[in-house]
């Protein structure tokens, strides 16, 4: 199989120890961990971040930044750019998260440019897009992926998919305990794959489509069997080591 990538997204959850003591089982859980079918990417609050990096002894372990500005330097009173991520060795940023989107009020535009800068730094962007309730009803799902696709693709060219990973998060299912039937899971990362390849000049095996919203030990199996799944973005199910651990023993025997 091919290898599959987890990305635990802490949101604005942890302090110190309990970050000091997560890391501490991965580490000891290393060889295991080593071995595993699967990348981990985790996403510590920004404030942690440079801790973390610092503790990690596994060569399967990455961390994630949960946001960037669209600045480089200057005048702007509590960012954080991507010169400053770069620096203490930061590999990934997540952008377009919904609560983002809501709370923070950020368009497709903001979060266009905020993708370019993350790419001009040449690290990986976690891209996370997807429907919201009413879209759902309104059975706008494909509709509302292609917008957010479309301006990233519009300011940053045919090859702005190629190390990038896209993570298909209905606005909905976040937090809820829901998720989509496994079938239209598979119908709307496929139709994102199709569609990213025929404006594009990047193969299909080059396009990293993972899904998010309400993944846990319980559903996970199943939603990786999904042919056009390539990982998942994980919540809430990642903040307890136990959790967490029993979703990579799960992948490991897919």
């Amino acid at each position: 199989m091919n290898k599959k990538t987890v990305i635990a997204n802490w949101k604005l959850n942890g302090n110190r120890n309990q970050i000091i003591n997560f890391i501490n089982l991965l580490n000891r859980d290393s060889v295991k961990i080593n071995k595993c079918l699967c990348k981990i990417i985790i996403a510590f609050p920004t404030l942690y971040l440079d801790l973390a990096q610092n503790m990690i002894t596994n060569k399967n372990v990455f961390l994630a930044a949960q946001n960037v500005d669209i600045h480089l330097n200057g005048a702007f009173t509590g960012e954080v750019s991507i010169n400053m991520l770069k620096d203490i060795g930061i590999g990934y940023v997540i952008i377009g998260h919904s609560e983002r989107r809501i709370y923070h009020r950020e368009s497709n535009n903001i979060i266009a440019n905020k993708f370019k800068i993350i790419k001009d730094a040449n690290l990986i962007p976690i891209l996370c897009i997807g429907e919201n309730k009413k879209g759902k009803k309104l059975q706008q799902t494909k509709d509302v992926c292609k917008k957010q696709l479309d301006m990233i693709l519009q300011l940053c060219g045919p090859l702005a998919f190629q190390n990038t990973i896209i993570a298909y998060e209905p606005v909905w299912a976040i937090g809820s305990g829901k998720i989509p039937t496994l079938d239209i899971i598979q119908d709307t990362h496929a139709f994102i794959r199709t569609y990213i390849v025929n404006y594009s000049s990047i193969s299909t095996e080059k396009i990293s489509i993972h899904y998010g919203g309400s993944v846990n030990e319980i559903n996970i199996e199943k939603i990786l069997q999904q042919s056009d799944v390539d990982g998942v973005l994980v919540g809430n199910a990642s903040l307890n080591y136990n959790q967490f651990i029993k979703i990579i023993n799960i992948i490991n025997m897919i």
